[in-house]
């Protein structure tokens, strides 16, 4: 509900695609330059107080946002400031909520704890921006900031009430900079894992815009307001929804690599499908394969990530997924709020949906080598657990 009516008030504040951009960009560059750290106090300080942390701050930030809209006094510079101080919470809060699966679940039941989240993720996805659209055209913006702000009550309330293991910090006697480096030349040399976070940089940087720029073709290309853009982004929810249900739905981690290689150009070929659509349904039931790619392809690299890592890195490889997942989507904002004011929202989604289409067919070419290193590193955690190596799928 958030991101719909604060997409939507910076619209109605300033008439600008290029400033949509800029939002994006404030509230996800954070992810970028902070993730780093907030993987290594993943691996360094327990999970569940630094997301009890991260969401006390975020519900504050929202309750800010909402009195200011409440109150009129809200302005663009006050929307990018928030949006920048939000962004820097999540630099912390996405590596260490990933890392936190891990600890709530185990390896042997990831793949559908992460498709379980992804599910219950998109679900509010469906239903949030349709209920935001409705609650801003009908008595404004300032209204779903606090249902957002008060929403995390109840996150706060759920990680109070679990019960876990003891958490076991990593205390390997090196600095935090020694760390950090340690994460990144670890993905640099797991091939598997650096193809997979290559390419979802390359999705969040040319697909992922296409959310940016939906204030513009609800408005201006497909004669719409705010129900409209709530439809639209319900719409994408619901296909992400139905990604995350077929993810749910496997028995094993076969043929994933081959799923994300699909998922990525099957994106890319709907993406410029959208672009050229003047049709308000049309453009709705497209955005249903976008949403189900789009989901397909970042929870199924997420899922083979964490199971190809060890524990001990954890944290720190998860913060390259998240500076992948979105430190890159708000250069992408940015690129596509300025090119859209140059040659139209329509012709930079489609240029998005070739590039998506590009990368996932050179992975796909890179497959089969991919894989057998991946099988390798699964027999090296196994043997390292001291499980009996087994075929890894």
């Amino acid at each position: 509900m958030q991101s719909v009516a604060q997409a939507w008030l910076a619209y109605r504040l300033t008439g600008s695609a290029a400033l949509l951009g800029v939002v994006g960009f404030a509230g996800q560059i954070p992810a970028l330059l902070f993730s780093p750290a907030g993987g290594l106090v993943a691996d360094r300080f327990a999970r569940r107080r630094v997301l009890l942390a991260t969401q006390a701050l975020s519900m504050l930030l929202a309750f800010a946002l909402a009195a200011l809209t409440l109150s009129g006094e809200v302005t663009i510079s006050w929307i990018l400031a928030l949006a920048a101080l939000s962004g820097i919470v999540n630099a912390f809060d996405i590596p260490t909520r990933q890392a936190f699966a891990m600890d709530m679940v185990g390896r042997e039941d990831l793949v559908n704890a992460i498709a379980l989240n992804s599910s219950i993720f998109n679900g509010a996805r469906v239903l949030g921006p349709a209920m935001a659209g409705l609650i801003v055209a009908n008595i404004g913006e300032g209204w779903c900031f606090l249902v957002n702000g008060l929403s995390y009550l109840a996150v706060l309330g759920s990680l109070a009430a679990m019960k876990l293991p003891a958490f076991s910090p990593v205390a390997d006697g090196k600095s935090g900079l020694a760390s950090l480096r340690e994460g990144f030349e670890y993905v640099t040399r797991a091939r598997p894992v650096r193809a997979l976070l290559v390419l979802l940089g390359l999705v969040s940087l040319t697909g992922m815009p296409y959310a940016v720029l939906m204030p513009v073709f609800a408005q201006e290309i497909l004669g719409g307001g705010a129900r409209e853009l709530g439809l639209l982004m319900g719409f994408s929810g619901a296909g992400a929804l139905a990604g995350a249900a077929v993810l749910a739905a496997r028995k094993s981690m076969r043929g994933l690599g081959s799923f994300v290689a699909l998922s990525a150009g099957g994106l890319g070929i709907v993406l410029i499908f959208f672009a050229f659509s003047r049709s308000f349904w049309l453009s709705a039931l497209l955005l249903v394969p976008v949403g189900f790619f789009m989901m397909s392809e970042m929870a199924t690299s997420n899922t083979l990530i964490q199971s190809l890592i060890p524990d001990a890195m954890r944290g720190r490889v998860m913060s390259v997924y998240a500076m992948m997942f979105m430190g890159m989507a708000p250069i992408g904002a940015l690129l596509a709020g300025t090119l859209a004011t140059q040659v139209g929202a329509p012709a930079t989604v489609a240029g998005g949906g070739i590039l998506c289409l590009a990368g996932a067919l050179l992975f796909a070419r890179r497959l089969p080598t991919l894989r057998d290193d991946a099988r390798q590193m699964i027999v090296a955690l196994q043997m390292t657990a001291g499980d009996p190596p087994e075929e890894p799928s």
